[in-house]
């Protein structure tokens, strides 16, 4: 008679059994062994390797000592109905358990990436089903959240009423924006994108790409048209980041020794295609959704040269109206760097 324990028994054995091989030794329907080695799944007796078709099992103590038996990879399509983030975290440790294997600081970013990610497609893509994916490969950890929604950047166009998807890219990358401000705080892509390696956000005909490793940032149009949203996360597995250094980069205050998201930087090169920034209204949507920070830093990188007006209104203007927050300015030219005093020259 097939019952758990003699399931359990065959595996402390052979060490990898499968359900064939169950049914057949018994004499019992794969239907009906299947249905046991769930059970011992549900209650963490044995642990699944590989995908369905393939699928073999061990007892946990087996598969602690023998990673390799287990893929580099894994892949599940979500159908979107009631789905928790951290359930399908648990899922996939226990068919990864690679990622246990890692050292704590990639595990603890991978979880809050994956997580924030997952949850963003959960709750703000109006998508059926979401399809993931992670894998280990030459030494780096990369994870993929697809979906088919209604896509990350029209929904932040439509409900900050922007005129354009490329609007939608740089508030998000300012930080604390969100469709849904009661339940969200909208820090989930700029902490996410801050912690990975390579970063990719591809939504409809708009791409974002940053890229930490030469700290810069692209938005270029993809080869096909992305309908919904499918987020690219990759670190690698050696790297020394840690979760936490990169909470304190953009905190400044502390408040009761929880560190305060009140520190933001800006490309200012996305705010142009290939001009010179020169007017106060470029000013201005550069500074739109500034008001929560109280220390902004502005990157110049790759800006030859700004207008009067512009740094006027960013470094007087601006800077006049709202005297508690520290304006950085990095990466100057020597023209942008002579406009900018000149402007901080007058506010004197």
């Amino acid at each position: 008679m097939l019952t758990q324990d003699g399931i359990l028994q065959i595996a402390k054995n052979k060490g990898l059994i499968k359900t064939s091989e169950i049914a057949g030794h018994f004499g019992v329907s794969r239907q009906y062994a299947s249905l046991l080695i769930k059970e011992l799944i549900n209650q963490n007796k044995l642990v699944k390797v590989g995908s369905t078709a393939g699928a073999a099992y061990a007892l946990p103590k087996f598969a602690s000592k023998h990673p390799d038996i287990f893929p580099f990879s894994i892949v599940k399509h979500l159908k979107n109905d009631n789905l928790e983030e951290h359930r399908v975290f648990e899922d996939i440790e226990k068919q990864f358990p690679l990622i246990l294997k890692l050292d704590e600081n990639i595990r603890s970013i991978f979880i809050y990436a994956f997580s924030e990610m997952l949850n963003n497609a959960i709750e703000h893509s109006q998508s059926k089903f979401i399809d993931i994916e992670a894998q280990i490969k030459n030494k780096e950890l990369s994870f993929i959240v697809n979906d088919s929604g209604i896509g990350v950047f029209k929904n932040v166009m439509k409900s900050r009423k922007l005129k354009s998807e490329l609007e939608a890219i740089q508030d998000l990358l300012k930080g604390k924006i969100t469709t849904q401000p009661k339940s969200h705080s909208g820090e989930g892509i700029f902490f996410t994108s801050k912690a990975a390696d390579n970063f990719v956000l591809e939504s409809f005909d708009q791409k974002l790409t940053i890229d930490n490793k030469i700290n810069d940032v692209f938005i270029t149009k993809p080869k096909r048209s992305k309908k919904g949203t499918k987020v690219l996360f990759s670190i690698s597995i050696n790297s020394n980041k840690h979760l936490s250094d990169v909470f304190k980069r953009f905190s400044r205050d502390v408040v009761d020794e929880v560190p305060v998201f009140d520190t933001t930087m800006i490309k200012v090169k996305l705010y142009t295609v290939g001009g010179v920034f020169v007017s106060r209204s470029q000013a201005r949507r550069v500074l739109s959704g500034l008001e929560p920070f109280k220390h902004i830093i502005f990157d110049f990188d790759k800006v030859p040269m700004v207008g009067q007006a512009f740094a006027d209104e960013v470094f007087r203007v601006f800077q006049q109206g709202h005297p508690e927050k520290k304006l950085e300015a990095i990466n100057t030219e020597e023209p942008v760097k002579f406009m900018i005093n000149r402007a901080r020259g007058a506010n004197s």
